[in-house]
């Protein structure tokens, strides 16, 4: 597509107008009908969608299901409708609060199509007991009622519960159950008012395409055009993926449920459910009122994972022993530890029996969230895939707004389709992640805890060496990466030894280690090597390199071969989409520091002809050398002038060290003296062993992202993805330096003009206690109530405090006093000046 200035216009007027569902009308005007769309699936995603984009003027919607409506077969079909809607994600808070809201409103016939009878998580383990703690924090920074509640306020909730295993619980009286089929029928009525249709029994073979773009769905029933297609076919989506050549790296696991017989303590009852839906994750279970029944859900058991190919239609489900598509025959030999489980906690079904049960199918992704957005290969084809009832109306909320207004109305980057690493699609890959995440649903875990299996995937050419030092890895999209290096530990003498530092809670102690300090000081007094090799990298050539890439993002990249700059990827709205780093190595060539597959995935839909654009991360690598003595490392190894007036901040030389050629960039992300040193990856090894060499008389040492966070947090450097994303804008975020609003015109430029004050932003704050510490997604209270939450926190040892940046209403006064509440305590904490540290960029520029 060509990134003209007046399609970045249009696309800025169609993101800001008003929704077309609140528009003002003229009483008679009848809006023109939109697109035409076709949703494959009418579960609780696709009619929710139709919902959705027909109350936003889009009204030439049409739905295809192969089954028979309105119970289709699919997981909606079979749903337990639990609602609970705290979550570590945002994102997913925000979809299930929206659900809850909206089903609320719906009813079909008067009968309620949500039951807010709340919900209680429930603590056997001290360990657990803490998790609810935690969780606590999350509903707090999510604008969620939640209350940890005594062992008496528990059973008093339950009566049936044993209460001398209970230790304490959650309780979220706002939560509860969504009839998810009487949700879809009331949806789907809305849409069909609207001018929607809803086709039964219609079973896609194909999807058309011409140019690029989607053009048609065929069936069985004959073939349906459309501008835009969307996948919300459930555990069918990959096969529906591939019909349109879309990836869909999705693992449909089947998932035990069962209904206990007639109870006599629930005798008489005369609603579905009053007492709130009951998790006891200890032993991954949850439970819900049927009447004078109770059902129960299990992720104890072995994972089931389902062929989606391979899953029968409708009318075949019968002679397989199946109730429907998505509901297999129940194997009681996986059931039977969870009934002992069961037993133990309700003691009234120690003389009960299961009287039905079934394994029902339904669907994960290898990070456990949602497919959404449109295939960039396949334009006009979307997914609205991986979704459970209890984000379903807030997902078909915002796939709505994504293609109606241009652009989600609330950060959905954890849930894009373009999130995955090319190593992480692989049919093994997914099947293996996808049943991982099953086993985890109910884990305790930790913000830091890597994936154990397939590891490793990706290394660094460094890795060899990292292995020797004792490097210790985490793992992040694929990538090995060392946090910290026992061969430091001998340096722990040096700053005081582990006695030097505030110990610290078991909880923050896990993937940590006080190696990071002395490495972090190591750092700041001499030099250090980091593996940057996991930053993405993107070559972007040709002769409209430089006009493309100016236009995309918002600072001045109009300087000469041997700049960099760093700037921001926005969208129409003026949210942050990335932040990059923008090297001018030749006229029509750029070398570009990017964070995630959906930067490469935006800058190609927008390239023009004469632009080129290529992931060169995976055969390059990087060094970053930083420190005081950076440059009498390096100065010896090259015949480049690489003196602070040879080579200024924020340049670029190629040039060799050594025998290696590399490309140097005079950048820091530490708040230091240095260099990131880039080469082709078959030269690596030779780059580390020649800088290592040359580094051992200035006591060079090898440091790991533990230290990195630390450095980069008390200089106030932010992280997109966790610190802003598309949510916020520059000026909100502190990155209105990376903003040059006089330049030509840029994607974002317009909205940013009609911007008034920030009521928001991204603060930085110091822990008064010096033994505190906090990681993320904690509740900030300003004068005792929750006013926002931090994004992210690490130890600053330079400091002697825990750091932590929090969204905090603008405005507070440096000196201000907050809180921030960890597991449950109050932790004191002061609104600090940034950057913490080197205000003068000193250090930086030597």
């Amino acid at each position: 597509m060509s990134s003209t200035p007046e399609h970045f216009r249009h696309r800025a007027r169609q993101v800001a107008r008003t929704p077309a569902h609140q528009a003002a009308r003229t009483p008679g005007h009848q809006p023109a009908p939109g697109p035409r769309v076709v949703v494959i699936g009418a579960g609780i995603v696709g009619c929710s969608l139709a919902d959705e984009l027909t109350a936003r003027g889009w009204t030439d919607v049409t739905v295809l299901e192969q089954g028979p409506l309105p119970a289709p077969g699919g997981s909606t079909s079979h749903a337990p409708g639990l609602v609970f809607r705290t979550s570590p994600s945002k994102t997913l808070a925000e979809f299930a609060k929206y659900t809850v809201e909206k089903f609320r409103s719906l009813d079909v016939a008067g009968d309620a199509c949500f039951d807010q009878v709340g919900g209680l998580e429930l603590a056997t383990t001290p360990e657990r007991l803490a998790e609810l703690h935690r969780r606590a924090g999350y509903a707090a920074s999510w604008g969620i009622r939640a209350e940890v509640v005594s062992t008496a306020r528990c059973k008093e909730l339950w009566p049936l519960l044993d209460e001398s295993m209970v230790l304490g619980g959650l309780h979220t009286p706002d939560d509860g159950l969504a009839r998810a089929l009487l949700a879809a029928r009331a949806q789907m009525d809305r849409a069909t008012a609207r001018g929607a249709r809803f086709l039964e029994r219609h079973t896609v073979t194909g999807i058309e395409q011409e140019h690029g773009r989607v053009t048609a769905v065929v069936t069985d029933q004959g073939s349906f055009p459309a501008d835009h297609v969307v996948s919300a076919a459930g555990f069918w989506g990959p096969v529906v993926g591939r019909m349109a050549g879309v990836d869909v790296p999705l693992q449909p696991l089947a998932h035990q449920y069962a209904k206990t017989a007639p109870l006599p303590e629930l005798s008489g009852a005369v609603a579905e459910a009053t007492r709130p839906i009951l998790r006891f994750q200890d032993r991954d279970l949850y439970f819900r009122e049927h009447g004078d029944r109770i059902g129960i859900g299990s992720y104890a058991h072995r994972p089931m994972p389902v062929d989606p190919f391979a899953v029968p239609a409708y009318d075949e489900a019968g002679a397989r022993d199946m109730a429907m598509p998505s509901s297999y025959p129940f194997t009681a030999e996986d059931w039977a530890p969870s009934w002992e489980d069961c037993r133990r906690l309700l003691p009234a079904l120690r003389e009960s029996r299961i009287e039905a049960g079934f394994n029902g199918v339904f669907s994960f992704t290898p990070d456990g969230m949602p497919l959404l957005g449109e295939a960039r290969q396949l334009r006009g084809f979307w997914l609205a895939e991986a979704v459970w009832v209890t984000h379903s109306a807030g997902v078909a909320k915002a796939v709505a707004e994504w293609m109606v207004d241009g652009r989600p109305s609330l950060d959905v980057h954890e849930c894009d389709l373009t999130r995955f690493e090319e190593v992480q699609r692989s049919p093994s890959y997914v099947r293996e992640r996808g049943s991982q995440q099953f086993v985890e649903v109910y884990d305790v875990l930790h913000p830091l805890q890597p994936m154990e299996r397939p590891r490793p995937l990706r290394v660094s050419p460094f890795h060899a060496r990292q292995q020797q030092l004792g490097a210790f890895f985490l793992e992040g999209a694929g990538w090995e990466r060392p946090h910290w290096y026992e061969a430091n530990a001998a340096l722990l003498d040096d700053t005081g030894g582990p006695g030097g530092l505030p110990p610290r809670d078991a909880w923050s102690a896990r993937y940590w280690s006080p190696v990071a300090a002395a490495e972090a000081m190591a750092t700041r007094e001499k030099v250090a090597l980091y593996d940057m090799t996991p930053l993405r990298r993107l070559e972007v050539t040709g002769p409209g390199a430089l006009a493309f890439l100016d236009r995309m993002t918002s600072n001045n990249l109009r300087r000469k071969p041997g700049a960099v700059t760093y700037t921001l990827l926005l969208d129409e709205t003026g949210g942050i989409r990335s932040d990059l780093t923008v090297a001018r190595l030749a006229p029509d060539r750029f070398q570009v520091g990017a964070n995630s597959p959906a930067d490469l995935d935006r800058l190609l839909r927008y390239a023009p002809d004469d632009v080129r654009i290529r992931d060169i991360t995976s055969g390059t690598c990087c060094v970053g050398v930083w420190g005081p003595l950076a440059r009498a490392l390096v100065q010896p190894l090259t015949a480049d002038d690489f003196s602070h007036e040879g080579f200024g901040y924020f340049r670029v030389k190629q040039t060799w060290l050594g025998h290696v050629p590399v490309t140097a960039m005079r950048l820091s992300y530490v708040g230091e003296l240095g260099w990131e040193l880039y080469t082709t990856a078959d030269l690596g090894l030779r780059l580390w062993d020649t800088l290592w060499e040359a580094g051992q008389e200035h006591g060079v040492i090898a440091a790991g992202r533990s230290a990195f966070d630390s450095l980069r947090l008390e200089k106030g450097y932010r992280a997109w993805g966790r610190d802003m994303t598309d949510e916020h804008t520059p000026f909100e975020a502190g990155l209105g330096f990376a903003v040059r609003m006089d330049k030509e015109e840029f994607v974002g430029q317009e909205a940013l003009r009609g911007l008034s004050e920030p009521t928001r932003r991204l603060t930085p704050l110091l822990l008064d206690d010096p033994a505190a510490v906090v990681l993320g997604k904690e509740p900030v209270l300003v004068d005792g109530a929750p006013a926002g939450y931090v994004t992210s926190a690490s130890y600053g040892y330079t400091l002697g405090r825990c750091v932590a940046y929090a969204w905090l209403p603008a405005g507070l006064p440096t000196g201000t006093g907050v809180q921030v509440v960890y597991f449950g305590e109050k932790v004191a904490a002061t609104v600090a000046d940034e950057p913490l540290f080197d205000p003068k960029m000193t250090r930086i520029r030597r």
